[in-house]
């Protein structure tokens, strides 16, 4: 892109003005920088609401795809690909999910997790080539997440993502009316405001993002009957915290003790819905699954 062309593009993004109340950072002291921060942050939640109704519209598309065998795809650059790494890699332990199901791509490859790629970020040849690299079709759904809304990498990959009929959806920072939605199933655009550091949108844009990815994975999750009551029932046991959480919530649920909770945990072989169905049924361990088979996997149409 000419030098020219970039520079006014950047001058006119929400998330590149100057914010009035941080002109004097310089000079503040460390409570004020720390109160200014906190008081930005504090308008985040907000705006993140009234962006549910384009939030709501990506769970219900999203619930039926991965209901389907479909998969969702974060793809981002920098901080915002770093997010989508995160909020990816929590879905197994959490939910239970296969490794596959939630998945991230992130500019620059694994080692832009760790340490700045920041020349990745412009290729936007690679961002389609990565989604196409996934053989994404229309079973899947591939967000990006970019602050700028304009960042290569993640435009190209939409693009690709769209050209091979996936549910594409930009979450952004800046305001709708000033994206391109030819190419875009959903958007969802809280404007935030310009940043206490100017341009630095690992700050309010960041909290605004992560907000946002939590949102849809852990509702997704609720539709996908991952969760009984609001207790994470297929979280995977892999160390010793997840194991004693799993005992505490099969005692939560059925008001067994602990010794009967690990017993039943050890019989439904560390299936925690498997567990709860067990107990509270009083079944064995195929019964209490051939229960949450026909329930859909949803634990409380089972024990009804």
């Amino acid at each position: 892109m000419d030098n020219n062309i970039l520079f006014d593009e950047l001058n006119g993004l929400a998330t590149e003005q100057r914010n009035p109340n941080s002109m004097n950072l310089d000079e503040m002291s460390i409570r004020s920088v720390l109160e200014l921060i906190n008081d930005e942050d504090a308008k985040v939640a907000g705006l993140v609401r009234n962006e549910i109704p384009h939030i709501e519209k990506v769970c219900e598309r999203l619930v039926e795809l991965l209901k389907n065998g479909g998969r969702l795809f974060y793809v981002g650059a920098g901080t915002s690909g770093r997010l989508g790494v995160i909020d990816a890699a929590e879905c197994p332990p959490t939910f239970g999910t296969p490794v596959a199901m939630v998945q991230a791509i992130i500019a620059g490859g694994n080692e832009a997790v760790f340490r700045s790629q920041e020349g990745a970020e412009d290729k936007e040849a690679r961002g389609g080539l990565e989604v196409a690299l996934q053989r994404v079709s229309a079973k899947d759904m591939v967000i990006g997440i970019a602050a700028s809304k304009r960042t290569p990498f993640v435009l190209g990959a939409l693009k690709k993502a769209f050209e091979l009929k996936s549910s594409t959806v930009l979450i952004t920072t800046n305001p709708r009316e000033s994206i391109d939605s030819s190419y875009l199933f959903e958007s969802i655009c809280p404007v935030v405001g310009p940043e206490v550091l100017m341009g630095s949108t690992r700050m309010k844009s960041a909290v605004a993002q992560k907000m946002i990815l939590t949102m849809i994975t852990t509702t997704t999750m609720v539709r996908l009957g991952k969760v009984y009551e609001n207790m994470m029932v297929d979280l995977q046991l892999t160390n010793q915290k997840l194991t004693e959480r799993a005992k505490r919530i099969i005692m939560l649920a059925t008001g067994c003790t602990y010794e009967e909770a690990a017993e039943t945990l050890k019989s439904a072989n560390n299936h925690v819905k498997t567990a709860i169905v067990m107990k509270k049924l009083d079944l064995n361990a195929n019964e209490a699954k051939v229960k949450l088979t026909g329930a859909g996997g949803f634990v409380k149409k089972a024990i009804k």
